[in-house]
């Protein structure tokens, strides 16, 4: 499974982590076990742009549990708790992010999550949208939907959707 993390040992004190955060998520373990009946994101890749955090950790397993092929990048290098990051991956998901990471990586980052061609993306700061659009034009066109978790990332694809060279169906 592809990743880039910082240190693949963390991951059993990151799955400790991330299970605990599970234990105060009523509401997600309740979609978890209706997904793993339902598997209603059967066959879809979802990309997502992300704080990379214990809550990430459960919603990237819900994700799983409902069908989904997840990927997942940095929303913030900041924020990045490498020890999820690490669990992650030892479970299997594509997951780029290591604290502290720099522009260069970031980018690369990015990047790397969108080559799995998502059909749906999960975004904190519209960095993936805004990729899709700048660079992967076919896949606009692809895809089912996107969800941006920030005003800011909304008030960025309202300026995307006003410039002329977004032709993409989201915007109509």
């Amino acid at each position: 499974m592809p990743y880039d993390i910082t240190n693949r040992s963390l991951a059993r004190a990151g799955q400790a982590r991330i299970d605990w955060a599970g234990r105060f998520m009523p509401v997600l373990a309740r979609i978890t076990q209706r997904f793993k009946k339902e598997r209603p994101l059967k066959g879809l890749r979802v990309s997502c742009c992300l704080h990379v955090t214990t809550e990430t950790g459960q919603l990237a397993e819900t994700l799983r549990s409902g069908g989904a092929d997840v990927s997942i990048c940095a929303s913030n290098p900041l924020s990045t708790q490498d020890d999820v990051a690490a669990a992650l991956a030892a479970r299997g998901f594509k997951v780029y992010a290591r604290r502290g990471e720099n522009r260069q990586t970031y980018y690369k980052h990015l990047l790397a999550v969108l080559h799995s061609k998502p059909h749906l993306t999960m975004d904190d700061g519209a960095d993936l949208v805004s990729t899709i659009h700048q660079k992967f034009h076919k896949l606009a066109d692809t895809m089912v939907g996107s969800t941006e978790e920030t005003t800011t990332g909304v008030i960025r694809l309202k300026a995307l959707a006003g410039r002329a060279s977004c032709s993409s169906r989201w915007w109509r």
